[in-house]
């Protein structure tokens, strides 16, 4: 499994990837194995939504479960990740949980929070 060291972590499993002001968020590959054959990504939000750290921002379905998604940080969503919404890219959360299968983007409205997320060596303890 592939955990990039320049990526923050959650422990509901969700990485961020800071760029510029902004933080691009997805799933792990440890989530994406979990979860196994995903064949539907929900995020049902418009651009401009604010959630607070914690909240849920869509789910992911695989053939046997569904599971959600959650806010790493506070903050207004600037963008979603549209292609991946259609069916037929879902399984990019299998193929590429790093980079074209990236959900939404974030722009911080508590930049502090990215401090409380997990560095790699603290997820790889958590999943291992």
């Amino acid at each position: 499994m592939q955990f990039p060291e320049e990526l923050k972590y959650t422990e509901d499993h969700e990485w961020v990837r800071q760029e510029e002001d902004l933080l691009i968020v997805g799933i792990t590959d440890f989530a994406q194995d979990a979860l196994n054959d995903v064949v539907y990504v929900e995020i049902d939000l418009e651009i401009g939504t604010t959630l607070e750290k914690g909240e849920e921002f869509g789910s992911v379905e695989a053939v046997k479960t569904v599971s959600e998604l959650f806010m790493p940080v506070s903050g207004e969503i600037v963008a979603i990740n549209e292609d991946l919404l259609d069916e037929d890219n879902a399984i990019w959360v299998n193929e590429s949980p790093y980079e074209k299968a990236w959900m939404i983007k974030i722009k911080p409205s508590k930049p502090e929070e990215l401090e409380e997320l997990l560095d790699v060596i603290a997820y790889k303890e958590i999943v291992a």
